[in-house]
């Protein structure tokens, strides 16, 4: 198929699209945005809210506005965050940052039974994630160790390489759900019960998943799993990140950061700590109010558009583009580092190239009249297309393969240099 039958389908596509209005409710410029997989957009009504916030609650309102709005809006967006990951409203935390989030997990995974030493990961998961776990092994749990299963091809692991490493000394499994260079997705609900065979745990990192594609804690009974709000979720630069715990475990596992927001009663002030029954035990301290409410038009939209409609998109697009990097762009030297099944594919894909980073930054910074895109790089030379179907077109995609192709055939990705800019 050549490019103007390419271009054709991109139109028809996006004029039966049943999501194309979501479009219209965010921030925008002349510019296609392909990075909602690292920053999502801006919802033009979390401006509107955060606007009555800041000069209602916060400039007229004071500290009234803790009993007339505050204090509950951590559980008002958990309700809204349960909704998309398929967990109770009572099983959902929002608060703090998703490192500290699974750093509360972890530490109360190992505390659960000390005599399970081993902690099993993959060489896939977000780095700091491994950091944490790193941390606790060295300050804190020195006769535990950290095992790694190493990819065998950079894009996935398989269920038999973690079949190989449980057993009944394992304290817990920790994956991201779908993971953040490759996009490969687990099978959650397999992997669960793999696990629990051994009666080990599972934590889930959800932050490249929750907003991109269907996920079901509570069906496939999942432990615990942290995400962040900021990508897929469009709720700002460095919102609040969110816990999961399932029910019958939130009373039998120890947050270890005691502080006043996990108190039992936290204004009436006691020197002495009681924790909550509830899933705030592992609450800390005081909730960043204007972040945490600016999560919330963010949320709305998914909840509206409906999460399997958002996938049904992310599918069609993701296959799309696939299509037309293994016709353009694989015979001029990319590589596609992403899965081609759809069932083990997130919705973002990575491709790669020997000039990956200066590729990048052409992308995202034209010498002459193209329109930006902005994706995003990760190393050695990993170009990461985040496809977040609430604002992102068929026809975008469709250019933003034509634009990587006159890249490179035009080699003005010899006009950057190769020294990193500090975010990529």
């Amino acid at each position: 198929m050549n490019l103007e039958s390419y271009y054709q389908k991109a139109l028809e596509f996006d004029k039966n699209d049943s999501l194309a209005s979501f479009k219209y409710q965010f921030e925008s410029h002349d510019e296609i945005y392909l990075d909602g997989n690292s920053l999502g957009r801006l919802p033009k009504k979390t401006i509107e809210l955060t606007t009555d916030l800041i000069q209602n609650q916060w400039g007229k309102r004071l500290i009234r506005s803790w009993n007339e709005h505050w204090m509950e809006l951590p559980n008002k967006i958990a309700a809204k965050i349960a909704k998309i990951v398929g967990a109770r409203e009572d099983e959902i935390f929002v608060g703090e940052s998703t490192s500290i989030n699974f750093y509360k997990l972890a530490y109360a995974a190992l505390n659960f039974d000390n005599t399970r030493k081993k902690i099993i990961s993959d060489s896939l998961n977000f780095p700091t994630d491994l950091y944490v776990l790193q941390g606790l092994i060295e300050q804190q749990f020195p006769s535990h160790s950290l095992k790694i299963i190493e990819s065998k091809d950079d894009i996935c692991i398989t269920e038999e390489q973690i079949a190989n490493e449980l057993d009944k000394n394992t304290a817990f499994l920790t994956l991201s759900h779908v993971v953040f260079k490759s996009a490969f997705m687990y099978d959650m609900k397999k992997i669960n019960e793999m696990a629990h065979q051994q009666n080990a745990f599972v934590i889930w990192d959800l932050s490249h998943a929750a907003g991109a594609v269907p996920i079901h804690l509570n069906d496939s009974n999942a432990d615990m799993a942290v995400g962040c709000t900021y990508k897929y979720l469009n709720g700002g630069p460095g919102s609040p990140a969110f816990l999961y715990i399932r029910k019958d475990l939130q009373e039998k596992l120890i947050n270890p950061i005691w502080a006043w927001f996990s108190h039992q009663r936290p204004f009436e002030f006691s020197l002495e700590y009681q924790a909550k029954s509830t899933i705030q035990r592992f609450s800390t301290g005081t909730p960043s109010v204007l972040s945490l409410a600016a999560t919330e038009p963010g949320l709305d939209l998914l909840i509206k558009a409906g999460i399997s409609n958002l996938r049904q998109k992310s599918v069609l697009q993701s296959s799309f583009l696939l299509e037309m990097v293994q016709q353009y762009l694989v015979p001029i030297g990319f590589s596609i580092a992403s899965p081609l099944n759809i069932n083990q594919r997130g919705s973002h894909i990575s491709i790669q190239h020997t000039e990956g980073y200066r590729i990048n930054r052409a992308m995202i910074e034209p010498f002459d009249s193209s329109k930006p895109i902005i994706p995003d790089f990760r190393p050695p030379n990993n170009i990461r297309l985040g496809i977040a179907p609430l604002y992102n077109t068929f026809q975008e995609l469709y250019e933003t393969v034509v634009r990587i192709k006159q890249i490179v055939e035009e080699k003005q990705y010899e006009h950057f240099s190769q020294e990193k800019l500090k975010v990529t």
